[in-house]
């Protein structure tokens, strides 16, 4: 059994090595790269175009949009540790009372 796997992946790895460099020749042929990069172009404007009419219709609705909810994040990371340096700044001062006496 070892010995029938050892051939295969020997021939596997020599077309590996063959499909490796026709599919490179293939890809970076301006044939390929200029059409792709059209229709890449292309999906990408229509995603942006559906990204903003569905914020339109999220903030028609009254719900709150991904710059809305990254916003509201970013505000609650700001709040987090403003509340951890009070409370360590409340508890230095407790540290000192307790010193104190």
């Amino acid at each position: 059994m070892g010995v029938l796997f050892d051939r295969f992946k020997k021939r596997f790895d020599v077309w590996e090595g063959r499909a490796a460099a026709v599919s490179a020749e293939v890809l970076k042929s301006p044939r390929v790269l200029e059409p792709s990069g059209t229709v890449l172009s292309a999906v990408m404007r229509g995603k942006a175009r559906a990204d903003r009419t569905l914020q339109g219709v999220w903030s028609a609705i009254g719900l709150p949009n991904r710059r809305d909810q990254e916003r509201t994040l970013r505000l609650l990371s700001v709040l987090e540790r403003k509340v951890i340096d009070l409370e360590e700044k409340l508890e230095d001062a407790n540290d000192a009372l307790r010193r104190q006496r």
